[in-house]
């Protein structure tokens, strides 16, 4: 079947067109924005592939479209597409929506949370449920109609489940009726390939006897799926599963030697088979992380990695594992490619070890010669099959880049040789997250500088407005000054609490108390009112500045008052009468506030 999308398609989660990835597990098609986020996720979650430039076998990508095509999302957006629970609020995301936070979190509400699948009855005994779903995904397997299974597997049956009357598994009866497509959905789900039934015989055996050999052959390759994909990232091939099931590359300098290495080597042997599979699992996820990361950074527009969040640095977190393992598996992110690769072939050394028994780790095909054709070599002395040449050339084009990565491995010091395709692969991702980063801070610079300038353009307009308003409603006066209170309370009980007689100097109020200019005429009279109930030192000490300044009479009026005194002045200008003449304009007050304060009007 073509890798080429279908036209037509569109993005199961955004409804964007033309997407080009899968996930396979969830059978449907997504586009690159949503595909971030389902990598994200983790393989737990959402399992990727890219269409075009992924490495598919014909019938699982088969499984894929016809999942797809048969309407598969339906299955996670049930509640989405019924009419009765449109008043929930919630709706699909659409191609113009933010990655983050809009697509981001509906995606993992309809893969994560399972928020809109169909929920069954809720009932008391949640076995029996398992049960009766997983008999039921029993007796569908046997007919092609992928979507039944798929959404039995979503309401919880087990792929492994062995039923009590049948004595079989579900995969038995998809490989004896020749259902291809419903045994790749199976092993996907968890369904082992070589699991025997009440009489011992595998699913591959079933094949066979009931001549779907393509349905066997298959079935073997996915019982050798890890090492088999271990073995294609290191040297770009597989094998055939006919003269042998192993492919081990080894350095074209050898392994490392060292007494740490084989320290590592006994360690790795030591591990029970329980821990060897978990260590071999780990690493076969992060063989697939970085896979997808050279297609992602291949395929997707460098600038926008760092701005969308889109790349997934390590494993992600996989709540089912403990808090150790989830730690180790982020740590292999950290292995540069030689360490890596050093780690691949421990591990398919003590698979094949482990699978044939032996008590010591026998490494053969070297790396260098599972990668060049020797024609010393007879056809029949081959452990493994040519790659099927593909028509796709982008595929062709990825093949050609492992290749070179191999070969890249013949140099005993990485740092004095060739590059590996995976060192210039994160180099390459390194300078693109770099050259993101610089774009983005370039841009908020210059927000920030385009904000600071209208912000000197908005004070320059208030300073000049308010310039404008002093000119038009010309100078202010002064504010009046806020009294204080300089003198504590006297009382009549507190000996010594009176009032002090007034003995500041009169030479110094009048150095203060200068004459009217020339075009002032001077004042002869004035009235004073004072808060004291005898004037007589006010009276004496106003005369005295008066008559040195001007001369003139004083008129004193007894005048009290607890809070504040008043001095009100009267002048009138060659007025020789001993009283004001009653055409004097109004008294002019002003408080005195603490001390005695004279003001002049003409």
């Amino acid at each position: 079947m073509s890798r080429k999308v279908q036209r037509g398609e569109v993005c199961a989660d955004c409804s964007a067109p033309d997407p080009g990835w899968a996930s396979i597990n969830r059978g449907v098609l997504i586009c690159d924005e949503c595909c971030s986020v389902h990598r994200s996720l983790g393989r737990h979650i959402s399992i990727v592939k890219h269409l075009r430039h992924s490495s598919w076998p014909s019938s699982l990508l088969q499984m894929v479209h016809t999942l797809a095509s048969n309407g598969a999302n339906s299955i996670w957006e049930h509640s989405l597409l019924d009419p009765a629970q449109v008043q929930s609020g919630r709706r699909k995301a659409n191609p113009q929506d933010k990655l983050h936070p809009t697509k981001s979190e509906f995606i993992r509400a309809k893969y994560q949370m399972l928020a809109f699948v169909h929920k069954l009855p809720c009932r008391d005994d949640d076995g029996v449920t398992a049960k009766d779903l997983s008999k039921q995904l029993h007796s569908s397997v046997r007919t092609g109609n992928l979507e039944t299974c798929l959404r039995l597997l979503s309401l919880g049956a087990q792929a492994n489940f062995f039923h009590p009357e049948k004595g079989s598994t579900p995969l038995h009866v998809a490989a004896k009726a020749g259902q291809i497509l419903q045994a790749e959905l199976l092993v996907v789900y968890g369904a082992d390939p070589g699991a025997p039934d009440v009489n011992g015989r595998t699913p591959i055996d079933y094949g066979r006897q009931a001549g779907h050999h393509d349905l066997a052959d298959r079935l073997v390759e996915c019982q050798y799926e890890l090492t088999d994909r271990l073995a294609f990232y290191l040297c770009g091939r597989k094998p055939d599963h006919k003269n042998g099931h192993y492919i081990i590359p080894q350095m074209a300098d050898s392994l490392d030697l060292s007494e740490l290495a084989k320290a590592a080597k006994k360690k790795l042997q030591a591990l029970s088979n329980r821990l060897f599979e978990e260590l071999a699992m780990d690493v076969y996820d992060e063989v697939d992380r970085r896979e997808n990361d050279a297609v992602w950074l291949t395929t997707q527009n460098h600038s926008t990695l760092v701005t969308e969040r889109s790349a997934v640095p390590f494993l992600p977190v996989n709540p089912e594992y403990s808090a150790t393992r989830n730690q180790g598996r982020q740590k292999l992110a950290r292995f540069n490619a030689r360490e890596f690769a050093t780690l691949i072939i421990d591990i398919l050394s003590e698979a094949k070890r482990r699978q044939q028994g032996k008590s010591s780790v026998i490494l053969t095909d070297n790396l260098d010669y599972t990668l060049r054709n020797n024609a010393n070599d007879c056809d029949d002395q081959h452990d493994y099959d040519s790659v099927a040449s593909d028509e796709d050339t982008d595929q062709e084009l990825l093949r050609n880049s492992r290749n070179n990565r191999a070969r890249s491995m013949d140099s005993s010091d990485l740092s004095d040789g060739p590059i590996t395709l995976q060192e210039y692969l994160e180099v390459k991702k390194a300078l693109a997250t770099s050259d993101a980063k610089v774009q983005q801070l370039m841009k908020v610079n210059n927000n920030l500088s385009e904000e600071l300038r209208r912000l000197q353009r908005e004070i320059h307009k208030l300073q000049s407005e308010n310039s404008q308003i002093r000119h038009q409603t010309g100078p202010s006066p002064p504010p009046p000054a806020n009294p204080e209170r300089t003198q504590r309370a006297f009382s009549m009980y507190v000996p010594g609490s009176a009032l002090k007689p007034f003995t500041q100097s009169t030479d110094d109020i009048s150095n203060r108390l200068q004459p009217f200019h020339s075009g002032v005429s001077t004042c002869r009279y004035v009235l004073v009112a004072c808060s004291c109930s005898s004037m007589t030192h006010c009276k004496l000490y106003v005369k005295a500045i008066f008559t040195r300044m001007y001369g003139g009479c004083i008129y004193g009026v007894p005048f009290r008052s607890r809070r504040r005194s008043h001095i009100s002045v009267w002048r009138g200008a060659g007025v020789s009468s001993a009283h004001p003449p009653p055409t004097l304009p109004s008294p002019l007050h002003s408080d005195i506030w603490p001390r005695h304060h004279i003001t002049g009007e003409r």
